[in-house]
């Protein structure tokens, strides 16, 4: 489990880094997100997103939603549910 992993505690500006993905869309809304390709669950918002990793590990304060080790598939931090006409 993630919480557990010790190589997880730190934050995004410092040491230890991780890949953090957070995937497009899904039909229904939100976004899934993983950390080192383990999937931590479907957020529906930045504060989601935060919260997972916070539960990850990571210190949420020092979380930018620019940081580059955050993987924006499918649209960026502002985008959280597919666009319909």
């Amino acid at each position: 489990m993630l919480v557990s992993d010790p190589a997880l505690h730190g934050t995004l500006a410092g040491p230890p880094r991780h890949r953090i993905a957070v995937h497009p869309p899904a039909p229904a809304g939100g976004r899934r997100v993983s950390v080192d390709a383990e999937s931590l669950g479907v957020a529906i918002d930045a504060a989601d997103l935060r919260e997972f990793l916070r539960r990850a590990g990571l210190d949420p304060e020092d979380v930018r939603l620019d940081d580059p080790a955050i993987e924006w598939r499918g649209g960026g931090p502002d985008v959280w549910s597919i666009a319909t006409e």
